[in-house]
């Protein structure tokens, strides 16, 4: 017979995979729910468009490759140089970057298309990485097809999220600069950041890894971070800017946290946004 002691042994040996094997499955089901709930955030409520801000714009609608009707907004500038496409952070839609827009159009001087991503606003379908893909691909194609925009005049900005979108596009079709504003470098190192003593990023399906896209791509490149961000730290910015390759330029914005960038920044903020698309479109 086996004594009490040892069965108890035998019996906890036995049990203990067990209970590993739940609790990552538990780890791996809440993975799951917090991509869905955290990574994507999407508003469908347009509450103001660039005419409330005194912009005229063209409200454009467009499809995807496969299939998805995409909405968003093209605001000329009659001094533009360039057409800047611009892909938005996670969370709201194109309705919500009004005051920026106003800003970047009067202070930059350049055309601004900004569009919403399957799932966001009016534009149908749901959110994913791979749809993030095909919604910027359409959109290029749109600018290239529909609008005329040469390589030459287009400038690819990505904010936050956006910025993994921007540096997929910047890698797969031609253009004259790349702007990424709070990029983080990777969602398995926001996953860190936001769960730092549990291993979620193992069990995400999503990558938007922009370390290794940036690190393909040669264009001229601006990062802006603000050393205050609560969001992104202010480190995955450095860290996006050092595995990019020349010619690269980092700015800083003092004291600016993740939404108030712009704000924050202000004039000088601004200048750098437009001496970087100057310089850009003579190089």
């Amino acid at each position: 017979m086996v004594g009490r002691s040892t069965a108890g042994k035998i019996f906890y040996c036995r049990v203990r995979p067990v209970l590993l094997v739940i609790a990552f499955t538990a780890l791996a089901l809440s993975a799951c729910r917090i991509e869905d709930r955290f990574i994507f955030h999407p508003s469908r409520e347009i509450v103001q468009t660039p005419l409330d801000a005194g912009l005229a714009f063209d409200d454009l609608y467009f499809i995807t490759a496969d299939g998805v009707t995409l909405n968003g907004w093209y605001i000329p500038h009659s001094a533009a140089r360039a057409t800047l496409v611009w892909f938005h952070g996670n969370a709201g839609n194109i309705s919500h970057r009004v005051e920026n827009i106003k800003l970047l159009h009067n202070k930059v001087s350049v055309n601004i298309f900004i569009f919403d991503y399957r799932g966001y606003g009016r534009s149908a379908g749901s959110a994913s990485e791979e749809g993030t893909y095909q919604d910027g691909v359409a959109a290029l194609q749109l600018m290239q097809k529909r609008l005329g925009v040469e390589a030459k005049n287009l400038i690819l900005f990505g904010r936050s999220l956006g910025a993994a979108v921007a540096a997929e596009m910047a890698g797969r079709f031609a253009c004259q600069g790349l702007i990424l504003e709070t990029p983080f470098a990777s969602i398995r190192d926001m996953a860190k950041t936001v769960f730092p003593f549990l291993p979620v990023g193992l069990f995400l399906q999503s990558r938007f890894d922009v370390v290794e896209k940036i690190g393909k791509i040669s264009v001229p490149l601006l990062v802006l971070h603000g050393d205050r961000d609560d969001v992104v730290p202010y480190e995955q910015g450095k860290k996006v800017f050092s595995a990019a390759r020349a010619p690269k330029e980092f700015y800083t914005i003092p004291g600016a946290s993740h939404n108030d960038t712009y704000r924050v920044g202000g004039d000088a903020y601004f200048e750098r946004l437009r001496t970087f698309i100057d310089k850009a479109l003579r190089s």
